[in-house]
């Protein structure tokens, strides 16, 4: 497992390459985005809530009723480019949403209260 300085360093070597209109390598995003998930699981902390970035990582979150089988009622679903800027505040929530890059079902989906985590 890598350390969380080499996470840190994945973030911000993503976000470097994004800004630069680039593309980031697939380690470099994957690690990005599973070390951004990692911080919002401690920052809201529960099973309510399911947030996916394909193909690289989900996790469960926010506090409310847990979710143990089946298709969650609350999902939250967008590309790891996109979670990379609302996770570090580069995007907001609202703006995400409205141009239709993040996907949510359920009225527990709006995690906007724990963005930038």
């Amino acid at each position: 497992m890598s350390s969380p300085h080499n996470k840190s360093a994945a973030v911000a070597a993503a976000l470097a390459d994004l800004d630069a209109g680039r593309t980031p390598d697939r380690t470099t995003l994957r690690d990005a985005v599973r070390a951004l998930l990692s911080d919002l699981a401690r920052a809201a902390p529960g099973r309510a809530v399911e947030v996916r970035v394909p193909p690289y990582g989900a996790i469960q979150c926010c506090a409310g009723p847990r979710h143990t089988r089946g298709t969650p009622p609350n999902v939250v679903e967008m590309p790891p480019e996109t979670w990379l800027r609302l996770a570090t505040g580069r995007m907001s929530w609202s703006a995400a949403v409205a141009e239709g890059l993040v996907q949510t079902s359920g009225n527990r989906a709006d995690i906007s209260p724990f963005l930038p985590v």
